[in-house]
């Protein structure tokens, strides 16, 4: 076995170094270069910080954005403006469809009755105003007839009573005479009635077309009516679009003008509905520029424009608006919905409805530096005194 030195000795063995002079100087070590690399990386990033928060902060604000933004496009409900039952169904879900293209077809065969007999009725008061005209003509001649038998009369009953002054007849023939006249009279005035009457059924106007009379008029109105409503038996699609929500479509359905058989999402006119915070409206314009980004295609920004700015908030607009007036009310930021035209003339992508979009305006407004540090710039003529010392314009 190997014996373990001892320690002792060894000790002893090694010679101690010697201990410095009390009285004799310690030179001084000069610091490190990397000690004070690391002092002035210390202080400089912090500055560095500073200084690019500043600017960033100065030059920022110019840019709004928003998530809360959805694709739109017109939803137009169809409802058939007469009742019966669904003959063909000429479209399918998701179905593409041009403008005057037939969507469905109601069975007709009421409607086709209403207008024959409707048709009929108007032949019907033709032919009485025709026989209105004759009556007029009759009432006309036995007027005439009886003008001149009232004529004949008073001749008579002039000469009777001059041959009963006379004493040539007996007073009964003068009394006969006196009352023929009376009767010739009574016929003429009720000739008369009946032609006045003959005429007012005219219109006033004996001449009158036979299709101006407002008996034909109503019955012409009634025909018209009834070919309107055959003609919405069948039902075409009011613009281009895609149909949707056909699940009413079906043969056999009876359906009502107060019924939605299906809707139609008009394809050709697309916007997007951005909800903006209110804090983000101050220099918001309309026809501003706007970078939109549909999340289906966030690779292909779309180019538009603010079209228009929401005349309230969305809460205004909601089905129970908020009462704010509680004890336990807590303020929430609200949105205001702006709309965002796309420009014409771009490769759009298939956008449907209700797609979400990523909208970023560029209101060309900075925030620029706090008015103190503006009015200590301009006191020290870094700035224009003019500018830094501008009030603020009161709101209107």
């Amino acid at each position: 076995m190997n014996a373990r030195p001892d320690r002792r000795a060894v000790a002893e063995a090694e010679p101690l170094p010697a201990a410095p002079a009390p009285d004799a100087a310690v030179p001084e070590t000069p610091p490190r270069p990397g000690r004070l690399r690391r002092n002035l990386l210390i202080a400089a990033l912090p500055l560095t910080l500073a200084v690019g928060g500043g600017y960033v902060w100065v030059s920022g604000g110019r840019f709004v954005s928003t998530e809360d933004a959805y694709v739109k496009q017109d939803r137009i409900s169809v409802l058939p403006q007469v009742s019966g039952q669904i003959a063909r169904a000429l479209v399918a879900e998701n179905q593409p469809v041009v403008a005057g293209q037939t969507l469905f077809v109601i069975d007709d065969a009421t409607y086709r009755n209403a207008v024959e007999e409707a048709a009929a009725r108007l032949e019907t008061a033709r032919l009485d105003v025709e026989r209105l005209k004759a009556a007029f003509a009759q009432a006309s001649s036995e007027a005439g007839t009886a003008g001149e038998a009232l004529a004949t009369a008073e001749t008579r009953d002039e000469r009777q009573q001059s041959l009963l002054k006379s004493g040539v007849v007996a007073q009964a023939a003068a009394d006969e005479s006196a009352l023929a006249l009376q009767e010739a009279r009574g016929a003429l005035a009720a000739a008369q009635s009946r032609v006045v009457s003959a005429r007012a059924a005219l219109a006033g106007d004996p001449e009158i077309p036979t299709d101006r009379h407002p008996a034909v008029l109503q019955a012409l109105a009634a025909l018209h009516a009834a070919e309107l409503d055959l003609a919405h038996t069948v039902i075409t699609a009011p613009t281009a679009g895609v149909a949707a929500q056909t699940v009413r479509l079906q043969a056999g359905q009876y359906v009502t003008p107060a019924t939605a058989v299906m809707a139609l999402v008009a394809t050709g006119h697309t916007w997007i509905e951005a909800n903006f915070k209110e804090t983000d409206l101050a220099h918001i314009a309309p026809d501003q520029p706007v970078e939109v980004r549909i999340d289906a295609w966030g690779d292909r920004p779309l180019l538009g424009a603010v079209d228009s700015i929401g005349a309230g908030t969305g809460s205004e607009f909601a089905l129970i608006p908020a009462q704010n007036a509680s004890g336990n009310w807590v303020k929430v930021v609200q949105r205001v919905p702006l709309r965002i035209r796309l420009e014409p003339g771009q490769d759009l992508p298939p956008l449907r409805t209700g797609m979400s979009a990523l909208v970023e305006i560029d209101t060309g407004h900075a925030r620029g530096l706090p008015a103190p540090v503006r009015s200590i710039l301009a006191a020290v003529g870094l700035a224009d005194p003019a500018v830094a010392s501008t009030p603020v314009p009161a709101a209107p």
